[in-house]
């Protein structure tokens, strides 16, 4: 039953043409019971879900009973310096990671006498101030070039031995009516690596081809 038939019944009857108008102005103030109960329940639930919200709340400043402000806050900034110190370390090693990469790959295109020099040069070169930028190891060219001028027994001297490796072929082919080669050009055709292992296992060998005797 709605409003007009109530209305009818109680002797108050609306004409047509004030209905709407009546309906309008009764809206306003008045809701249905169906409203009425979406509204309460919508107002329990605000109710319910602000008691939880409190509860917690309260449960939270339970944990802060006897503990004063100051030490709050210097928790906190102790905290805040170990985050920081932590993402840096972690950059630093990313940082590293990305320069060892890189010089793996960059120092390839040298030679080196053995590897215990190429790894003493490699650290030499990590100790430095050389920044990696855009992939590529700024000065590090530079770098070795110095390192060789205090130490070029690490680095293996490519025109050498590019002129060994010729001698060696000279040495090797067929003699005909060649000369044997003296004592000093064998030395000469020797490869560094040949010399430093003669010299270790036969020192007086070693002594006596390089005076050319």
């Amino acid at each position: 039953m709605d409003i007009f038939e109530m209305l009818k019944e109680a002797g108050v009857e609306i004409s047509a043409d004030n209905k709407d108008a009546f309906n309008k102005e009764f809206r306003k103030t008045y809701k249905s019971e169906g409203e009425i109960s979406k509204a309460t329940e919508k107002l329990e639930a605000d109710r319910d879900n602000w008691k939880a919200k409190a509860e917690a709340a309260e449960e939270t400043l339970k944990k802060f009973d006897g503990v004063d402000l100051e030490t709050i806050n210097a928790e906190l900034n102790t905290w805040k310096t170990k985050a920081e110190m932590l993402e840096k370390d972690y950059a630093e090693k990313l940082a590293q990671r990305d320069f060892d990469d890189a010089l793996k790959e960059e120092i390839s295109a040298y030679k080196f006498t053995s590897e215990a020099a190429k790894k003493s040069i490699m650290a030499e070169i990590r100790a430095s101030d050389l920044k990696l930028r855009d992939g590529k190891i700024i000065g590090l060219s530079d770098l070795i070039e110095q390192i060789k001028g205090k130490d070029s027994a690490a680095f293996v001297d490519e025109k050498q031995e590019q002129l060994e490796g010729q001698r060696a072929k000279v040495f090797t082919m067929p003699m005909g009516n060649k000369q044997p080669l003296t004592s000093a050009e064998k030395f000469k055709t020797m490869s560094l690596d040949e010399r430093i292992k003669l010299k270790a296992s036969n020192p007086a060998e070693y002594e006596r081809l390089k005076r050319g005797e």
